[in-house]
């Protein structure tokens, strides 16, 4: 199976800094409030995995190799992974369970309302993401997956009403996922310089 190891590694490498951020927790280096440092370390993290996923494509094309299409769909599923366990997170430290006060927080809080509706995208994403998914939907299926780009308005946006106080570090995140969507332009594609003369046996056209 082509890729194998590289597929291994990335599988072993994704989940490293939620074992580190727990083990933060359990030696009390995340200060007074570690559950709400989870909780942001969290959702940062399914954000750098979401503009990792939306690279993987530019990658293949600047570099001809088909390794970063292999693991693709594994990084997104990261991504969601990293989701639901920033969602968990918030469930437990933030509302100590208690749905009542997610009702209220959805009313009162856009951006908890603004993720909720990213999530909903993801989870659409996540299910789909299978081979019998892709052979039952057709073309329909790369409509659906095209959600990806909204997907990251979203969560930039509600990490724009998270982090209000720090518009440098958001700054950041925005003008790269400008930049990642700016390459799916059909007049920038175009442009996009194609494999390395290493990597070019192996390039071959990918959409998203």
């Amino acid at each position: 199976m082509r890729f194998r190891l590289w597929r291994l590694f990335v599988f072993l490498v994704a989940p490293i800094p939620v074992g580190l951020w727990l083990y933060q927790a359990w030696i009390f280096a995340l200060g007074p409030d570690p559950g709400k440092v989870l909780v942001d370390r969290l959702g940062l993290g399914a954000l750098w995995l979401l503009l990792i996923t939306l690279s993987m494509t530019p990658l293949q094309k600047l570099t001809g190799w088909g390794g970063w299409i292999a693991v693709r769909r594994q990084v997104g599923l990261w991504c969601f992974t990293y989701v639901m366990l920033h969602i968990s997170a918030y469930a437990v430290f933030l509302l100590g369970l208690d749905m009542q006060q997610l009702l209220i927080d959805l009313g009162k809080r856009p951006y908890i309302f603004v993720g909720a509706l990213g999530f909903c995208g993801l989870l659409a994403l996540a299910v789909t993401s299978n081979r019998f998914s892709v052979r039952r939907l057709g073309k329909r299926w790369k409509q659906l997956h095209r959600l990806v780009y909204a997907i990251l308005a979203i969560a930039l946006l509600h990490m724009l009403w998270v982090v209000r106080a720090d518009m440098a570090e958001w700054s950041g995140y925005a003008v790269t996922g400008i930049g990642l969507l700016l390459l799916r332009v059909p007049i920038v594609e175009r442009y996009l310089p194609r494999g390395f003369a290493l990597f070019r046996r192996d390039d071959k056209k990918v959409s998203i």
